[in-house]
């Protein structure tokens, strides 16, 4: 299924932007669709606070990392102040999104290019 977002007037995808799609695209009403989206989200936050991996088949993997401790300096002062070890979340992209996403950017690519020779060089 595939979902439009000509909709959404800023470029950043929200949880309420996803939620207005459910209930446009899919159907389901407004309370329903910002459940099942709170829910999601909810999901996935608990199984990485419990240190777990999420896997999203085609999408990506999110991780929990432990960093370290390491030195550090105080922009300002220049003095040096110890970074104490912390957990990160990271995200690794599957290579079916990776490979969506450069075939888009080639997409954009060709269409500037036919832009280009159509109207002189691109600036």
């Amino acid at each position: 299924m595939e979902f439009s977002v000509e909709s959404l007037e800023t470029p950043a995808l929200t949880k309420a932007h996803l939620a207005e799609l459910l209930f446009e695209q899919i159907g389901l009403n407004k309370r329903e669709s910002k459940e099942m989206i709170d829910a999601f989200f909810e999901l996935i936050s608990d199984r990485l606070v419990e240190g777990k991996d999420v896997k999203i088949s085609g999408f990506g993997n999110f991780q929990i990392r432990t960093k370290a401790p390491r030195p550090g300096r105080n922009p300002r002062t220049g003095e040096a102040i110890p970074i104490e070890s912390r957990r990160v979340v990271t995200f690794h992209a599957s290579h079916k999104l990776k490979e969506q996403i450069q075939g888009s950017a080639l997409l954009g690519l060709k269409t500037a290019n036919i832009f280009a020779e159509d109207n002189g060089p691109v600036t």
